[in-house]
């Protein structure tokens, strides 16, 4: 069980999201040291130690933070809400794999039959089919469309898997085996190795923005699953003697390699499609210069361009100035490397387009993302199911199993949203502001709600009893003084980047003048309403529980010098 438990952890905490880059790394390592071990040490602990979900463990420690754990599962309920709908979205590209040639290899054609989709022809084929048939997006977030039944139909079944027994194993440990295979054929692609230059060679320029560096910061919490009540469900369940450090050390290093691991892999691979890219770019411009040169066809070679445009530059200036010729720079294609979803959906599908036998490699790739997907959602029902177990919401008429299936339609119901035409700009507002800032508070009221109102000698008691030995002092200054302060400085930093950013939005419209850019719009008035209200939602159940307390404590003094009153009255009497 402990070990399943260790598997299901690891799982959770390797998010479908987290493929380092560039000057990233760097940040990254340093915040995952200062801030994602630590926090994700004392999540481990405490709720191996006390042995309840978020809830029960905030509320053991004081009645007050008892607003943490409700705003745990809040945040852990919205993010599951859309992370079906990425999910639904891989099974649908998965399905779409077993079939040559894949469907985003060509533009379809038209309702005439005489020529091709004129969108398509304007944008991309990996575009056309993420955005109009996977899709079918709107132009705008005000226009919602229709709701798109295949993502409703595969969010009613999702929610009802639970982590149990060898399904662990096989979503933890599939992605090593289809990482290795991508990794194995992505070094013996040409172009690989630029790749993996650029993905290793840090940008002075780019460690110099405060942002990356805030986006790292955030990105720990994503990477790790931390503040999401997740790791303090499963350690509930470990046994009391369990190590938990060495969990706590060894899943974070896994999950860390395990990132760097898929780095490589897909920067390999992208490192191919820059090539590739770049090579069509330099056609491009030799054909311009033969026909404008009169130069017999196909006189100039990739390899040979440099040099023909060089010697043209310095004899005919003129005449080159006036060609339509492209910047064709290799880290100018590795730079426009989608993230995120675009990652996934349009560049790497991309990639796969290029590769000898490309269905079985879209097959291997979203196989991958699915089982990674089933293992953070394993976290997440924990992270729901557990706090509510907790609370005692289950009755011999009302099972663990029936509980289960409200969730899940409770989440069928609310996440029909994602399911219309706007739906990837919603799951957009929601991936954006549902979780960073709440996950910033719950993670800064954990540190200091262990250190300071449990107890540093207190918890390091408990720690002795589990691991057999005290925390050392790296743990105790990163958890009284480092960890506060840093978290501090991270949520001071990310209110004034969310005052200063306008809340704004990249819209696929066919009528944009510079389609097929995405067109940056600002919200509308009552979507920023919802972005602020996301932001802000879960952490008030903190102050309202906190309140709560204090109100029930006033009452019950007042109702205990009331009950003493009439007695201290017939005493005087008598």
């Amino acid at each position: 069980q402990a070990q399943a438990g260790s598997m299901a952890r690891a799982g959770a905490a390797g998010e479908q999201g987290l493929v380092w880059g560039r000057a990233f790394l760097i940040p990254y390592l340093i915040a995952l040291v200062l801030e994602g071990i630590p926090i994700f040490y004392i999540e481990l602990a405490i709720g191996q130690r006390l042995r309840r979900g978020s809830i029960g463990v905030w509320t053991a420690i004081s009645p007050y933070l008892g607003g943490v754990g409700l705003g745990c599962l809040t945040v852990s309920f919205l993010v599951s809400l859309y992370y079906n709908t990425v999910l639904t979205w891989v099974l649908w590209y998965l399905l779409n794999s077993f079939q040559y040639p894949l469907p985003w290899s060509s533009c379809p054609l038209d309702l005439n039959r005489t020529g091709f989709e004129a969108e398509c022809q304007a944008s991309s084929t990996v575009s056309y089919f993420w955005y109009r048939q996977t899709l079918n997006i709107t132009a705008d977030i005000s226009d919602n469309g229709s709701i798109q039944w295949l993502g409703v139909v595969y969010l009613c079944v999702i929610r009802g898997i639970e982590s149990t027994g060898k399904a662990i194993y096989f979503t933890a440990l599939f992605p090593y085996l289809v990482l290795t295979i991508f990794l194995i054929r992505g070094l013996t692609l040409p172009g690989a190795v630029k790749g993996l230059i650029y993905l290793f060679t840090p940008d002075v320029q780019v460690l110099q923005n405060p942002r990356v560096w805030l986006d790292a910061a955030t990105q720990i919490f994503f990477s790790l699953s931390l503040a999401l009540g997740g790791h303090i469900a499963f350690a509930s369940y470990n046994p009391p003697r369990n190590n938990c450090e060495k969990d706590t050390v060894t899943i974070a290093l896994v999950n860390s390699m395990t990132s760097l691991y898929a780095s490589i892999a897909v920067f390999s691979v992208l490192g191919f499609k820059a090539a590739n890219d770049h090579g069509r770019c330099l056609d491009r411009n030799a054909l311009h210069l033969i026909n404008e040169f009169d130069f017999p066809d196909q006189s100039i070679s990739r390899g040979d361009y440099a040099a023909v445009l060089a010697h043209l530059n310095a004899t005919q200036p003129e005449r080159v100035a006036r060609l339509p010729l492209e910047a064709c720079r290799l880290e100018d294609f590795l730079d426009k490397s989608a993230s995120g979803t675009g990652l996934a959906f349009i560049v790497f599908t991309e990639a796969i387009l290029h590769m000898p036998g490309a269905p079985g490699w879209a097959v291997l790739f979203f196989s991958m993302l699915f089982t990674l997907g089933l293992s953070s959602m394993f976290g997440n029902m924990e992270s729901i199911i557990t706090p509510l177990l907790d609370m005692g919401v289950t009755h011999r008429f009302f099972p663990k199993e029936a509980l289960t299936g409200l969730v899940c339609l409770l989440c069928f119901l609310l996440a029909i949203c994602f399911t219309l035409q706007s739906g990837n700009y919603w799951l957009e507002v929601f991936d954006s502001y549902a979780a960073p800032l709440n996950l910033i508070i719950f993670a800064f009221l954990e540190v200091v709600g262990v250190t300071y109102v449990y107890g540093m000698h207190r918890f390091g008691d408990d720690i002795a009893g589990m691991t057999g030995r005290r925390p050392g002092l790296f743990w105790r200054v990163t958890w009284k003084v480092v960890r506060p302060l840093l978290l501090l400085s991270i949520f001071v930093a990310y209110v004034a980047v969310l005052a200063w950013t306008p809340l704004s939005y990249r819209a696929w419209d066919t009528q944009y003048a510079r389609f097929p850019s995405r067109q940056e719009k600002s919200y509308p008035g009552w979507v920023q309403a919802t972005c602020v209200l996301l932001c802000f939602l879960p952490s008030l159940w903190v102050p309202a529980v906190a309140l709560g307390q204090l109100l029930a404590k006033r009452r019950w003094k007042q109702d205990t010098w009331q009950d003493r009153c009439p007695k201290l009255q017939d005493r005087g009497a008598s």
